[in-house]
């Protein structure tokens, strides 16, 4: 769900209707700081905050980013860019983020709310899933790689242990050895260690999830099975790369799902992609998920995180059969296939994409490489292209790219100011089925959380 899309008012409002309300921990240091700016700390918020351990952190985020307002006209400020050198400061404000989000989902009800991260993204992971910890996150969700070194992370995070883990370096590694990156719980002055949540991994086959079940660090207490129709980060095809006459990748049998060595595994599992009828939601079940998960239908209701103007517009553009979704290979700078919607504004605009300049200052996709003096430095193919060059990077790369942090922050509604008051331009990312939203539209055009689960749940059998 992007940055901010799935953000916590939705999943409180999905948890409390008995459903599995899933945060988006991406960018959530940023996230958090922007809103503060924005909106200051309100009576929710406040209460909250209260909760978080180490009370000279929140004095000290609050004392920087929450005192003033952001006028309309003014830029955010900025954090600084993770790395391996990230000051213990820039990896509280992580925890403290992490942890406000997911304890303002949990308000008001008992459900259960889950945080989902990408394992591309490496630096922030560990904070970030304490900070969920510490708020009583029930499900922690991660794919965009195999995360197997997670479920073992959470087993130590929940005995208050030290956790280091060895820096992904892409290219040679340094003569020293990868740098490790330490986090040690004891920082933020935990009574009591949290408790352990359940680890679902995201995979694209089976083939996938039985080598996580094998080459987990610790328990994995169920999969979330994305095809290839899902929004957002798709796995690339099996085997050699084909393009169709639009550049998309062509899926073939190999990229088929076995449902049944799914059920073999023993792990309860959820399908994920396209599932925007109720009979999806039965054709799932019938087959042996213990649900399904949902991300199209939801990032356009009400409750979502995203632009309302930019959400408005997708939904009367499907109304007029005019919302096409591609699957881009040059997109997204981590390499894998990514979904773009065509919206009017945005990035899937060709006129959009040239007109803006390129800016590298959120950094979450960057990666780490050996500089020519040894050293680890930090490049992204959707920065200046010049210096991409300058970092030892192919100009080849560079072709296409969309800087994702910065048009996943606009499309949330936190998007930077640039030179000339000039707003960063969003970015949608949608699921093939994305007309399926006329389906919920009612006579102003919008719908809520309850209406997506109530139509996808109209066939199930009520308990008694």
């Amino acid at each position: 769900m992007g940055i901010a899309v799935s953000h916590w008012p939705l999943a409180r409002a999905v948890a409390a209707a008995g459903q599995i309300g899933v945060v988006s921990g991406t960018g959530i240091d940023s996230v958090f700081v922007r809103r503060l700016q924005d909106h200051g700390v309100d009576g929710e918020l406040g209460a909250v905050l209260e909760r978080f351990p180490s009370q000279h952190v929140v004095e000290q985020v609050l004392a920087r980013f929450a005192r003033a307002r952001r006028s309309s006209a003014a830029r955010y400020r900025n954090i600084a860019m993770p790395s391996h050198r990230s000051s213990r400061v820039a990896v509280e404000l992580t925890v403290l983020a992490s942890f406000a989000e997911v304890a303002l989902a949990k308000l008001g009800h008992t459900g259960t709310v889950g945080l989902n991260l990408l394992t591309k993204i490496q630096l922030p992971t560990v904070p970030s899933l304490y900070g969920a910890m510490l708020a009583g996150v029930d499900v922690v969700l991660m794919g965009a790689g195999i995360p197997a070194h997670v479920p073992g992370i959470l087993d130590r995070l929940a005995r208050g242990d030290v956790v280091e883990t060895p820096l992904a370096i892409t290219g040679p590694a340094p003569r020293s050895g990868a740098p490790v990156l330490r986090f040690d719980p004891a920082w933020l002055a935990t009574p009591t260690p949290p408790r352990r949540p359940a680890f679902f991994g995201i995979v694209s086959s089976h083939v996938l999830a039985t080598a996580l079940t094998r080459r987990a660090s610790g328990t994995v207490e169920g999969f979330v099975v994305e095809r290839a129709v899902a929004g957002g980060h798709n796995a690339p095809p099996r085997g050699p790369l084909v393009l169709d006459d639009r550049g998309q990748p062509v899926y073939g049998p190999r990229d088929e799902v076995d449902l049944e060595a799914m059920r073999d595994l023993g792990v309860p599992f959820y399908l994920a992609g396209g599932v925007t009828t109720p009979e999806h939601v039965r054709g799932a079940l019938d087959a042996g998920a213990a649900g399904v998960q949902v991300g199209t239908l939801f990032a356009y209701c009400r409750e979502s995180g995203m632009d309302p103007r930019l959400r408005a517009d997708v939904v009367a553009a499907a109304q007029c059969g005019g919302v096409e979704v591609t699957t881009s290979t040059r997109a997204s700078s981590t390499g894998y296939p990514f979904k773009v919607a065509s919206v009017a504004g945005t990035l899937s605009d060709g006129a959009v994409y040239a007109h803006r300049e390129r800016v590298c200052d959120l950094g979450y996709l960057r990666e780490a490489y050996v500089t020519a003096d040894g050293a680890i430095g930090y490049r992204c193919p959707a920065e200046p292209v010049q210096s991409y060059l300058a970092k030892g990077g192919s100009p080849e790369e560079t072709v296409g790219r969309v800087c994702l942090c910065n048009a996943l922050m606009a499309t949330a509604g936190l998007g930077q100011l640039r030179r000339g008051r000039t707003a960063e331009p969003p970015i949608v990312t949608s699921g093939d089925e994305v007309a399926d939203i006329v389906r919920l539209a009612g006579a102003d055009s919008s719908y809520g959380a309850a209406d997506v689960i109530a139509h996808l749940g109209r066939d199930l059998p009520t308990a008694t």
